[in-house]
């Protein structure tokens, strides 16, 4: 039987680093330019480009913005199909900023998407504040809640749903929806939004 174990496969910060390397290059800005734009040194851009650094997700989103790309854009290359799974262990997933959150509340992405085309996005949030308002939150797409710890009001609509663990919630992403009352902290949740198909 054949070994398979010699075949390299790119690490996430190598595979991110090439893209954005490709991205600078095809958009003809240099190391300076690109660095300059995202607030970095150009070593740290330089060593996010080799991928001999992970940078942040705050890093990663500048860079992004100074490439005009989608953040998700950097991923588009990190190919997993070598494996039939993709294992993230426990308090291992990116945290991910979304607009309009602050501190207190914490979006861990458990899974990336492989290719252009994203089909779900598993997160796992975190709220512990109750001092913000939070966003209104709007995509395409279904999502679905399950609640882990606590109890939160949820808004979708003009509907406000009281959720406590074991309960679920799956709603048209199209459809304003966000936290309300955090009823009873910490609270911990899952949140799947599954992407429509191009052409639907």
């Amino acid at each position: 039987m054949q070994e398979t174990s010699d075949i390299h496969q790119p690490a996430l910060e190598e595979s991110i680093g090439s893209v954005i390397r490709e991205i600078r290059l095809k958009e003809g800005l240099t190391i300076a330019q690109v660095a300059e734009l995202a607030g970095l040194s150009r070593g740290m851009l330089s060593k996010i480009e080799t991928g001999s650094t992970m940078a942040g997700l705050d890093t990663l989103a500048r860079i992004a913005r100074a490439l005009g790309v989608s953040m998700s854009v950097l991923f588009s290359k990190y190919d997993t199909s070598a494996a039939s799974a993709q294992h993230v262990k426990n308090g291992a997933g990116m945290e991910v900023v979304r607009r309009g959150t602050k501190s207190g509340h914490t979006y861990h992405l458990l899974a990336y998407g492989q290719g252009p085309v994203k089909s779900f996005e598993p997160f796992l949030i975190t709220m512990e504040d109750d001092t913000q308002t939070y966003p209104t939150f709007q995509h395409p797409g279904t999502e679905f809640l399950y609640m882990l710890e606590g109890v939160l009001e949820y808004r979708c609509g003009q509907q406000s749903y009281m959720l406590e663990p074991g309960d679920a919630l799956s709603f048209n992403g199209e459809i304003p929806h966000g936290p309300g009352e955090l009823a009873q902290t910490p609270i911990k949740f899952l949140s799947i939004i599954v992407y429509p198909h191009s052409g639907e």
